[in-house]
């Protein structure tokens, strides 16, 4: 495991840490607005070249890591960072991304319709190019959008093909739980999201459908890098019934291909020293034994870089 300094630290690393502390104090803080963190560790002020640490959850990424802007990213769901791999979906060639490890965060992406608009399917949307008036999580470059487009893609139309047709695809900041107030007061028909514990049962009590991914879109789908994610009634008393969704599961922590071995190595390292200061769903510190391999709440479909494969297998996480 990489040594860390001790007393007498130099200049340099001193104010680093005083800008890294700082950030992490200042993100703790109720009411402290930027919360989204992109860090650039450089040898010299001036240097052309350094690490980067891109803090957000967004595709952008995925897009910085591939071309060398940053060493390391995150995402979510790990279904954007398995199409990125195979170079499906929204991403033309495959990408050289590695994964790091996967922050455990079970969630699925689901369609939700008002019963007026009498919708029973994506293919009635398509059937009848219907306009609907649909919410979603913005900005439109975000998973969100990014992975309701390939299910409605899957089905046989865009998400552009609803606007053509009359309709509107508004996207918001808020989080889906706070844009039901939206369907109440008749400024919407349907919220396409995730975070599906928050706004699915409330939904459904308020008179939402949610329509389920045909089987023959979700084998389109899985072909992309996407997989299944069945919502339950067990865990939605309000729900009519189970349905068939898209997983929109996993946080990966990515990197390159080719960021050299020593350095994927030291953030492993770091990751175990500072375990206990990140939070995790709110139960304790992170999972890393949980972090590198494949399961339904962190799926791990992207490989390991083999450094990080090396690191995790000697912690006794592989085997």
């Amino acid at each position: 495991m990489p040594e860390s300094y001790g007393p007498g630290s130099p200049p340099v690393l001193v104010r680093s840490k005083v800008a890294l502390e700082l950030a992490a104090e200042l993100i703790g803080t109720q009411g402290w607005p930027f919360l989204r963190a992109h860090v650039d560790l450089r040898q010299q002020d001036f240097d052309q070249t350094g690490f980067g640490i891109f803090g957000s959850g967004s595709p952008d990424g995925i897009d910085q890591v591939a071309a060398g802007q940053s060493g390391l990213a995150m995402i979510n769901p790990s279904a954007v960072l398995s199409m990125a791999y195979r170079g499906t979906g929204p991403y033309s060639e495959p990408l050289p991304v590695r994964t790091i490890s996967v922050i455990p965060s079970f969630d699925q992406i689901v369609l939700g319709v008002m019963e007026g608009t009498g919708l029973t399917s994506f293919d009635d949307i398509r059937e009848q190019k219907y306009p609907l008036r649909v919410s979603l999580r913005g900005p439109a470059g975000n998973s969100v959008p990014l992975v309701a487009n390939e299910i409605c893609k899957a089905h046989g139309f865009t998400l552009d093909d609803i606007v053509s047709w009359g309709g509107e695809v508004s996207y918001f900041r808020r989080l889906p739980g706070a844009r039901l107030v939206d369907i109440e007061k008749g400024e919407a028909d349907a919220v396409f999201d995730e975070a599906v514990q928050q706004w699915v049962d409330p939904g459904a009590a308020m008179g939402m459908r949610f329509l389920p991914v045909e089987d023959e879109a979700m084998a389109k789908l899985e072909l992309l890098g996407l997989r299944r994610g069945p919502v339950l009634k067990s865990d939605f008393p309000n729900l009519a019934a189970d349905f068939q969704a898209v997983d929109f599961s996993g946080f990966p922590i990515f990197t390159s291909a080719d960021v050299p071995d020593e350095q994927v190595a030291a953030i492993c390292a770091a990751l175990v020293a500072r375990k206990a200061n990140i939070p995790w769903e709110g139960v304790g510190p992170l999972p890393l034994e949980r972090m590198c391999i494949d399961h339904s709440e962190g799926p791990l479909d992207v490989p390991l870089h083999p450094a990080a494969e090396a690191f995790w297998r000697a912690q006794g996480f592989l085997g």
